[in-house]
């Protein structure tokens, strides 16, 4: 990976980090004020809580993909190391499914009279869920480059004992 991808690639992580403690901070100010320019029903607020939640399972996210692109810049990425990050993206993506979920269930009873709007969150829920799932299909990938990456070590190491 190059300088340039690697400083874009950092810059726009860099830049949805702070986005998204921006809003947290907000919203937990908003939470805690008092100053809820809103009526302050449960729904608002549950929307409001769940919505933090979701922003740090985004924030936790993108410290993994940080921590993994750094990994890669250093070319140590196809060691163990680098499953703790992958699996903390796999986790983060299953916890943003989860607070879908829990968008879609405190948003269903004011979708009584239309319940296809709460059909399709939850499509949208199982969609999230279908991206963990490709993450653990690239974690396998990334299991096998590691084992043949030992193998070639330990090759090269018998190599160069006959040799």
């Amino acid at each position: 990976m190059g300088k340039l991808t690697v400083g874009a690639l950092r810059a726009v992580l860099a830049v949805v980090f702070a986005g998204t403690v921006l809003v947290q901070v907000l919203m937990v100010w908003v939470l805690v004020s008092g100053n809820d320019p809103e009526d302050g029903t449960l729904p608002l607020t549950a929307f409001r809580v769940v919505t933090i939640l979701g922003l740090v399972t985004a924030q936790v996210a993108l410290v993994c993909v940080w921590r993994l692109v750094a990994m890669v810049r250093r070319g140590t990425v196809f060691s163990h190391a680098a499953f703790r990050y992958v699996d903390g993206v796999i986790g983060a993506i299953v916890a943003a499914a989860l607070v879908w979920f829990a968008v879609t269930a405190i948003n269903a009873p004011g979708q009584r009279e239309d319940p296809g709007v709460t059909v399709i969150m939850a499509g949208i829920g199982v969609a999230i869920l279908g991206v963990a799932l490709i993450v653990l299909v690239l974690r396998m990938l990334l299991a096998q480059a590691v084992a043949r990456d030992v193998e070639a070590t330990q090759l090269k190491a018998e190599l160069d004992e006959v040799i």
